[in-house]
């Protein structure tokens, strides 16, 4: 396990609200490595809305058509969400199917729950078996120790390269009471995601209609999971799950607080995501306006995000604007070089096609020796515009991953 990354939040794991109707536990099986946990289960009531988004990749994992396959099953009894890392189970065939299979039911038949109702996730090394008789051997050891305050443990137990385990919450005041939000994520490398990003589980103690419930994450996984990128790497197994079991108040509308406070939480969790990517030193805001269309601004943002060029510029904290204007041209949204300008924080680097009369290079340079660093670009031609986060690009990004199956 790597160092923790200097962009981990300061105060290390949050304290996250009890979501009622949800119970967690994780164990070690020796899935691929042995001295830590590798499997978490978490147990959902009977009544729980399920909604999911998964990667649009053509080589997606068996877990993920699996989950895909399940979405909006009945609600009538309860459901349950078993992840493991060390392995991917991607690539792997007709043996991958059969590993879910056997995983899946093992759990329904120990947790008493529909099978179709049985969400399952795999990260790791992709295009091995999993040995999924190590997990279906220890799901009678995670059903005896579940417990509603256990998701911290939930949350370690699927980190592969992360090197702190990623938690968010929010409330909700209601009329009838208060809702709670609470999610996990892990991810660090092959990050670029094309729905929501690596693993996510987000569990609220709301009652929301599944419907509702998946058009809202759908909505808010454009604005948040879809705005990240570490090294433009889209996973074969990105999945996010949401869980809504019914036992606070009840939300109908498609907007208002608690569609605020699942932003947050995805926000958040995103952001996480982004200061764990393999190697970062600095996390990178870019900012996108007067593109041509908000997709246009989505494009630009993406293609700035993902430039090995910007990244390494941003880890040798070098305020390198020709490689913006690079990155915006190579972008394939409209563009016109005499109409853009570049800032570095609130330093103006370039103003309508030419480097700013006001440019001090000195507080371009001292911006760029932050921690939390913003690129704004305007394009100058429409309202369109968009938000994306990145990190740099260090060698420990290659040492990490020239090492990662040894």
């Amino acid at each position: 396990m790597a160092s923790i990354s200097p962009l981990a939040p300061k105060g290390g794991f949050p304290d996250l609200p009890v979501i009622e109707g949800v119970e967690f536990a994780s164990v070690e099986a020796g899935v691929r490595y042995s001295g830590r946990t590798d499997v978490m289960l978490a147990r959902l009531c009977a009544g729980t809305s399920m909604a999911g988004v998964f990667t649009k990749s053509a080589t997606r994992a068996a877990p993920v058509l699996d989950c895909q396959a399940k979405l909006g099953s009945s609600t009538s009894g309860g459901a349950a969400i078993i992840v493991n890392s060390g392995n991917a189970n991607a690539f792997t065939g007709s043996k991958g199917v059969e590993a879910v299979a056997a995983v899946t039911e093992m759990v329904a038949k120990t947790l008493d729950v529909p099978q179709d109702r049985v969400f399952s996730s795999s990260t790791g090394v992709i295009g091995e078996a999993l040995p999924f008789e190590r997990i279906t051997a220890k799901v009678s050891a995670l059903a005896e120790t579940l417990s509603p305050t256990r998701i911290q443990d939930a949350a370690a137990a699927i980190m592969t390269t992360d090197t702190f385990a990623k938690g968010a919450s929010a409330q909700v005041n209601t009329d009838d009471g208060v809702i709670n939000i609470a999610g996990i994520a892990k991810g660090s490398g092959m990050i670029a995601p094309d729905m929501a990003t690596m693993l996510v589980y987000i569990f609220t103690d709301a009652k929301i209609a599944q419907p509702l419930l998946q058009d809202m994450l759908v909505r808010l996984t454009d604005k948040t999971f879809n705005c990240i990128t570490v090294d433009s790497d889209t996973s074969t197994s990105d999945t996010l799950l949401l869980a809504a079991t019914g036992k606070s108040a009840e939300i109908t509308g498609a907007t208002g607080p608690f569609y605020d406070a699942l932003h947050s939480v995805m926000r958040d969790l995103a952001h996480q995501v982004v200061k764990d990517g393999e190697g970062a030193t600095k996390f990178v805001e870019v900012r996108v306006t007067g593109a041509d269309t908000d997709a246009d601004a989505h494009k630009v943002g993406m293609a700035i995000a993902n430039s090995p060029l910007v990244k390494t510029a941003v880890a040798g904290e070098d305020p390198n604007w020709g490689r913006v204007v690079m990155a915006v041209g190579k972008s394939g949204a409209k563009a016109d070089r005499d109409l853009l300008s570049i800032r570095f924080g609130d330093v103006v680097v370039a103003d309508k096609g030419w480097v700013s009369p006001e440019y001090d290079e000195a507080k371009a340079a001292e911006h760029m020796k932050g921690d939390d660093l913003l690129i704004g670009v305007d394009l100058g031609i429409g309202a369109g515009q968009a938000t994306v986060w990145t990190c740099d690009l260090t060698h420990a990004y290659i040492e990490i991953n020239a090492d990662y199956r040894s």
